[in-house]
């Protein structure tokens, strides 16, 4: 059985990561928060299958994005303006991009997650590929197109290499 300061000390280390990738996928604060206390439930009821810190990340990684892929499934989205959401957002950096945060979030969900795994946690793709259950090569795939998307988005302005 797990307790409460385990709990806390997993929501202080990975809540922001855990936040950060749900808005990824749903696009909207108050649903990545939902996603957030579901994902934190959920390890409150299978803290007891964690085998180690690695293993902790990767499974908070892996649940969220289960969790939001369903919420996805049946919620009837409405058009959000990303990037205002973001910009107001407590959760954000001050540095952050925000005209790149906002091409990015408009990108299809297979892309969005792909970069975010890659270049906002630091992951290699082979790493993202055991996430994600898919090839390395389709994994580099992935992310070659979504440069190329983000790339005439931003009409060259960053690097994305």
């Amino acid at each position: 059985m797990c307790t409460k300061e385990q709990i806390q000390r997993a929501m202080d280390e990975y809540g922001n990561m855990v936040l950060r990738l749900a808005y990824m996928y749903m696009r909207n604060e108050h649903d990545a928060e939902d996603v957030f206390q579901d994902v934190f439930i959920k390890l409150y009821e299978h803290m007891d299958r964690i085998q180690s810190e690695e293993h902790m990340k990767a499974w908070l990684i892996r649940v969220t994005a289960n969790v939001c892929k369903n919420k996805l499934k049946w919620f009837a989205y409405r058009k959000v303006d990303v990037y205002e959401e973001w910009l107001h957002s407590p959760n954000v950096d001050a540095n952050d991009d925000f005209e790149v945060m906002s091409a990015v979030t408009s990108l299809p969900t297979k892309y969005r997650e792909v970069v975010h795994l890659f270049y906002y946690e630091g992951y290699q793709t082979k790493e993202i590929a055991e996430l994600l259950k898919k090839r390395e090569s389709t994994v580099r795939s992935l992310l070659a197109r979504a440069r190329e998307m983000l790339k005439n988005k931003l009409k060259g302005e960053y690097d994305f290499a």
